[in-house]
């Protein structure tokens, strides 16, 4: 039967993606978002009814309304929904329902879930599985991050940030990394452990974990459950490892081993040996699926990544402008180690804090892992719905850091950063932009000011995989 669904929230990536599945398998999809964006237009494209603010009458056609934890419960429409008895599904909840009748491979992990994610659907689709598909970010090779599939299985990446990883019993369940994260919604780090291992052991009994095993957090939870699982890695200790790593500035490559015995090389347009991780839980997908390692590396060979995933947004007269969602300071690391392989001749890297609660956290940690840039713009915390907290700021980090004997580091209000940027950069210059926030809009306007001040009418050069 088909049915009308109202996304509260619509315009995020994760929502985004269920709404096209709707509207793929033929269900009527409105939704409502207070910040238009590059989602809401695909969606309204698409023939979505989307409202740029959120109002009670917003609902009152919908048989289902769909939220996401970025959604507070005084919403007004959340508030209507639940008064009037309308089905209320989280976001979650609403994926798992999709996975229902296919045969679920998902991906969850402190880092990495998405760019995984996407490898594997990838993967299952250039091998002729016809995957369903729903990641958390839009493929470099595709304009969407999901996709109605007429094979069983359904590639997704799951949620750990709000424990509703829980709501799936998937058959393949890779496990990138465990890192203290969300704070906002863990007591502590223990109880992030407790969630982990309950969705690992809802892995279903004839399928396999897929994990990590370099990671001492995936190990601990592995020695404890009962379930089947592979583990992956660098160290000759895993079921499968990498070795031979290599990177030219354009192309990665390495071998993989099981049990010791080597299967082969793999080429990705992706680097960083994060990514070359990330690509051996897809060879193991492939595996389980009896896909040869030939054809899963051949297929392996034409991901060019994903948006905001170390991706190169232009080349304009010789300055690199990289964009990436790194906002953690483990993922921060991976990106500032990857960027050393392009050998710029000048790093000037932008940092926007995501979340207060994060940067509170873990002020400590960014400030050690970005203590290496060279010259740091710190600027304004992305708030993502939550309240400031004093103390707390992309002014009070500079200050903490310049404190701390790191006088490289300055202090820049986004509106400002562009004009910075432009009369400082210089050509050899790479400018990394990370956050996950809205500086992505800001690494794009800086591209087209640098566009503009080289006179010239040329397209800008985008290059993607790098």
């Amino acid at each position: 039967m088909k049915k009308s669904y109202h996304f509260i929230g619509i315009g995020g990536i994760g929502m985004g993606a269920l709404a096209f599945l709707l509207m793929e398998k033929g269900h009527r999809v409105s939704g409502s978002d207070l910040k238009q964006n590059a989602m809401t237009s695909r969606l309204k494209e698409a023939g979505a009814d989307i409202s740029a603010c959120h109002a009670a009458e917003n609902i009152n056609d919908a048989d289902v309304v769909v939220y996401s934890s970025a959604i507070k419960e005084e919403n007004p429409e959340l508030k209507a929904a639940r008064a009037l008895g309308k089905e209320v599904l989280r976001r979650a909840q609403l994926l798992a329902q999709l996975m229902e009748n296919q045969t679920g491979v998902t991906v969850a992990g402190a880092h990495g879930k998405t760019t995984t994610s996407s490898m594997l659907a990838a993967l299952l689709t250039k091998t002729g599985f016809h995957p369903t598909i729903a990641v958390g970010g839009i493929p470099m090779e595709t304009s969407s991050n999901a996709g109605l599939g007429e094979g069983k299985y359904f590639v997704a990446e799951v949620d750990e940030s709000d424990g509703t990883f829980l709501y799936f019993s998937p058959k393949y369940s890779v496990i990138t990394n465990i890192d203290y994260e969300h704070v906002d919604h863990y007591k502590d780090f223990n109880d992030l452990l407790k969630c982990y291992r309950q969705f690992i052991e809802q892995t279903q009994p004839d399928g396999a974990v897929i994990a990590c095993g370099d990671d001492p957090n995936v190990r601990q939870i592995l020695s404890t459950t009962h379930v089947s699982y592979v583990t992956y890695g660098e160290s000759p200790d895993n079921d499968f490892h990498i070795s031979d790593y290599s990177c030219d500035g354009r192309t990665a490559k390495f071998k993989c081993y099981q049990k010791g015995a080597e299967l082969g090389q793999v080429a990705l347009n992706v680097l960083g040996k994060h990514n070359a991780l990330n690509a051996l839980a897809s060879v193991i997908v492939g595996l389980q699926l009896e896909i040869p390692f030939s054809k899963i590396a051949d297929a392996l060979k034409t991901f060019r990544g994903v948006q905001r995933r170390f991706q190169l947004k232009g080349d304009v007269g010789g300055i690199r402008v990289i964009d990436d969602y790194a906002h953690h300071p483990a993922e921060i690391a991976c990106v500032l180690s990857t960027v050393e392989s392009l050998c710029p001749e000048n790093l000037i890297v932008v940092f926007q804090p995501h979340r207060y609660s994060r940067l509170q956290a873990f002020r400590n940690d960014f400030i050690k892992v970005l203590s290496v840039c060279p010259n740091l713009l710190v600027t304004d915390v992305y708030a993502a719905s939550e309240l400031p907290i004093e103390g707390i700021s992309g002014g009070d980090f500079a200050k903490n850091m310049r404190q701390a004997g790191y006088t490289q580091v300055q202090y820049v209000v986004k509106e400002q950063i562009t004009e910075y940027l432009t009369t400082h950069a210089r050509r050899g210059d790479i400018v990394l932009m990370l956050g996950a926030g809205d500086i992505t809009d800001i690494s794009q306007d800086f591209v087209e000011a640098l566009r503009q001040k080289s006179g010239s009418d040329a397209p800008v050069k985008i290059v993607t995989g790098c």
